[in-house]
């Protein structure tokens, strides 16, 4: 049984690499990218029974996650993208987001490493890693 619980608390980015590209690739306006580009967001992980609350906070904007593990539902995501998503969490701890919209679909993959929240992206090959660490 995978173990969510050291996904749990506030973290806070420390590091990103190719997350423009990688926002280009999904459809992002110059504007935004930017906007984003700058944005040092902080990631609270919480659990509520088996409901799992991602909220992403930035002095730019702030977005709530909320899902079920193995379930499909619909995200708006905070680039504005309406998405069928499901959000699975395999044996070796990596929480996968696998988004569906308009014929595209992108994947997010968050794991623990050495204490850190590694969050890689990914569509159509073009690649972001975003590190975190604890608040």
């Amino acid at each position: 049984m995978p173990d969510f619980a050291g996904f749990l608390g506030r973290w806070c980015l420390i590091s990103s690499e190719g997350f423009e590209d990688y926002m280009k690739e999904l459809g992002v306006g110059m504007a935004m990218r930017k906007m984003g580009s700058m944005a040092k967001p902080d990631v609270i992980i919480s659990q509520d029974g088996d409901t799992i609350t991602v909220k992403t906070e930035s002095t730019f904007k702030t977005s709530v996650l909320a899902f079920k593990l193995g379930e499909k539902f619909d995200e708006d995501t905070i680039d504005g993208r309406k998405t069928k998503t499901l959000i699975t969490l395999d044996d070796n701890n990596v929480l996968t987001q696998h988004q569906q919209w308009d014929g595209k679909e992108s994947t997010i993959t968050r794991k623990i490493v050495d204490g850190k929240l590694v969050v890689d992206c990914d569509m159509n090959g073009v690649k972001c890693t975003r590190v975190y660490q604890k608040a």
